[in-house]
């Protein structure tokens, strides 16, 4: 399997140019781009194998594990065994010693359950505002995964793999598709966390380095802060700084034609980069020009949902300027993040009042706005949750086992639910969808095929579904 995408090193490029690289470089500064070009070859916008239905993704990444039979997916078996004791597969107790049938007590949901829309899909009280969009939603409630402990599912859930290095997903898209916008990065992650993966969430790998998502504030800190690293230097006059990136690109040059390196040429495409974004990312970022009915739709000013209201604003603002890949996390960067209540599991109420507002809200924005339609909106966690009591108190385990996720917009059936776990909501039995075949259906989605978006590194073609997956047609539109 080879890969089907010519790639031009920029290298090769400024070797085989009759023009050398200070007239491109200036060039490129100076004139007005071409839609859907960059001034580097490796970020040239790509045609898809086939025709996309969706052209960017927003992924709302619920740090932790919601818990899947509290929110989306009703069993009301659990209300009427609630407090009784069976035996249930542990997933965590099964990868640590083995052992099968465990005794644990029964959980009933927290949270009623009722119909809601046209779809009359289930839904909890403890997204009230997101169960009024049901009917734009399309649930897939047999999702299962790699990994029963944070740091491993996290990376499978972004990158396709439980350990190594790995490119994200986001990294995988835009060397598949390049980017729509020359002036922003193609591959945005807000609020990402330092843990359970760190970087390597939204990392390049062995991919060329240029391909790395660029971080936008990060967990913990507030949305209200949140900036591109060290994109401004204040101690330059915009004449002095001018001349400072001339100078270094042409010295950067000089060692290029010299000395092939896939890390140089992503400096050298960083400081392009940042050299465009400071003249437009400060915009990009600042909402202050947004009506006050659009702040009001993410709950911004208001608490607890000012912060990732914020995030998702942010998220519509870049969607609709071409980047390509948008990761938005609500969580922090401890050992135990957000949507993980070990012993509470009462805290996931904190939690959803927080981003159920937001999250709608940005449903609304994109849809009214007609970005719905070739965005797709991805919402999960890196598992569930148990349908048992944790050592029989008045938390929830992890689950890799059977969880759900929705996606909304972006060429997938909309009111729609596929998939089902058993009676208690513990493991995927009908349908069952694997991290690998979401992956595979999204890249789908995008007009790109997972088992030929390849990249030969160390003798091997790698691919973001490594040797599995396969496309979910039942939930394309």
């Amino acid at each position: 399997m080879s890969s089907p995408l010519i790639r031009l090193s920029r290298r090769a490029f400024l070797r085989s140019s009759a023009c050398g690289f200070g007239s491109i470089a200036l060039a490129g500064l100076a004139a007005e781009p071409a839609p859907g070009t960059s001034s580097d070859p490796l970020l040239h916008a790509q045609g898809p194998h086939y025709h996309p239905r969706a052209k960017r993704i927003i992924f709302l990444f619920m740090q932790g594990g919601v818990s899947q039979v509290d929110s989306f997916d009703y069993k009301p078996l659990l209300v009427k065994q609630d407090g009784k004791d069976m035996p249930f597969d542990d997933a965590r107790v099964l990868a640590n010693s083995g052992m099968k049938g465990s005794e644990q007590r029964i959980m009933r949901p927290l949270w009623a359950f009722s119909r809601h829309g046209e779809s009359g899909r289930w839904g909890s009280a403890l997204f009230p505002e997101l169960n009024r969009h049901v009917d734009d939603l399309c649930f897939i409630h047999s999702v299962h995964t790699e990994g029963v402990a944070h740091g491993p599912a996290t990376l499978f859930l972004h990158c396709g793999a439980t350990v190594g290095v790995r490119p994200s997903m986001g990294a995988w898209i835009q060397y598949g598709l390049g980017t729509e916008n020359e002036d922003l990065p193609g591959f945005v992650t807000i609020g990402p966390s330092a843990g359970n993966g760190g970087a390597r969430n939204y990392g390049h790998a062995f991919l060329p380095a240029v391909y790395q998502g660029t971080a936008v504030g990060k967990a913990g800190a507030p949305a209200s802060d949140a900036t591109i690293r060290n994109l401004s230097n204040p101690l330059l006059s915009p004449l002095d700084q001018t001349r400072h990136f001339e100078l270094l690109q042409s010295l950067n040059s000089k060692q290029l034609k010299s000395d092939s390196d896939s890390e140089l040429e992503a400096v050298i495409s960083s400081f392009e980069l940042a050299w465009r974004m400071q003249m437009n990312a400060p915009d990009v970022l600042e909402i202050s020009g947004e009506t006050k009915e659009t702040l009001d739709l993410y709950g911004i000013d208001q608490e607890p949902t000012d912060n990732f209201g914020r995030q998702c604003l942010l998220a519509r603002r870049l969607s609709e300027r071409g980047v390509r890949f948008i990761q938005v996390t609500y969580g922090d960067s401890t050992a135990n993040p957000a949507w993980d209540q070990h012993s509470n599991m009462q805290a996931h109420e904190t939690h959803a009042q927080r981003v159920d507002r937001p999250i709608a809200g940005l449903l609304t924005d994109l849809k009214r706005r007609g970005l719905l339609e070739d965005t797709l909106v991805w919402w999960g966690s890196e598992f569930g949750r148990t349908p048992y009591a944790q050592q029989k108190g008045t938390g929830r385990d992890h689950n890799p086992d059977g969880f759900t996720i929705w996606l909304a917009g972006g060429g997938t059936k909309a009111g729609h639910a596929y998939g089902s776990t058993d009676d208690f909501g513990h493991k995927a039995v009908a349908n069952k969808v694997h991290m690998h075949d979401l992956h595979a259906t999204m890249l789908h989605l995008l007009g790109l095929d997972h088992e030929r978006l390849t990249y030969r590194y160390s003798g091997r073609d790698f691919r973001l579904t490594d040797v599995h997956g396969h496309v979910i047609k039942e939930i394309l539109a």
